[in-house]
């Protein structure tokens, strides 16, 4: 009897503990250095979809690169950040208009955090109705926070018509968001705000100009494979070549 007992409460405590993880709701991970990548998820096509993240921390505070998917972490990723560096998020960059990207900016100018987009993101987010930043880019811009120094980076349109990365040059480490998809992905994504046709001379852009990167983030695949930016082009390529009818 009371193995029985023993062992319907380890197969209670499994099940508590597997409902635990199956609710996570935001992960952080280590990168290199000063640089993290966070996890939030959403719902999408009726299947729960990881949205990366990136923030460094600096001497002058966090800078965070995109904003959470899930409305519900924007705070629980600024109280993780202060408890686990104890600094403050500064500022906010957005690297398109879609809401897996923008959802956050609103919140956080609120918060009293620098928020940044593209003059173009900007625009698109306005026609649509999503969130918006408090600072606008005219142009590619490259930022000195702390001891660290990024580019802003423009290469055309993609994913959207408003898509950038984030370079970090001495550090090699590229932020890539949704115009690169996993090195395992079995297409492009979501294509109904793509420009198919430059999409693969736009991933060629950013291969010229982030040369041998170390580190690739992407936003909703593994980032640990340095092969996404490679295998994006090649799924790019042939896309180009069907012809499809969706700009």
């Amino acid at each position: 009897m009371q193995k029985i007992i023993l062992t319907t409460a380890f197969i209670f405590s499994l099940i508590h503990v597997y409902g635990q993880a199956e609710k996570v709701k935001l992960k952080i991970s280590h990168l290199t250095g000063d640089f993290y990548v966070y996890t939030t998820y959403n719902t999408y096509e009726e299947s729960r979809v990881p949205a990366n993240g990136m923030y460094l921390v600096t001497d002058n505070g966090v800078v965070m690169f995109d904003t959470p998917w899930d409305t519900t972490q924007f705070q629980p990723l600024l109280d993780s950040i202060q408890l686990k560096h104890n600094k403050r998020v500064v500022m906010c960059f957005a690297t398109h208009w879609h809401s897996d990207k923008t959802a956050g900016l609103e919140y956080y100018r609120q918060q009293g955090i620098k928020t940044y987009t593209t003059v173009l993101t900007d625009e698109l987010s306005k026609k649509n109705n999503k969130k918006r930043a408090e600072f606008l880019m005219t142009k590619d811009t490259v930022f000195h926070i702390g001891q660290y120094s990024f580019e802003t980076y423009y290469p055309g349109e993609g994913h959207t018509t408003d898509n950038i990365v984030i370079w970090f040059e001495k550090e090699k480490i590229l932020y890539g968001g949704c115009l690169i998809k996993g090195a395992d992905a079995e297409n492009l994504g979501y294509l109904g705000d793509a420009n198919v046709t430059e999409y693969a001379s736009t991933l060629k852009k950013v291969q010229r100009k982030c040369r041998k990167p170390r580190f690739i983030i992407i936003a909703h695949s593994d980032w640990r494979n340095i092969n996404s930016l490679k295998h994006s082009i090649m799924m790019a390529e042939e896309l180009k070549m069907k012809k499809p009818s969706i700009k």
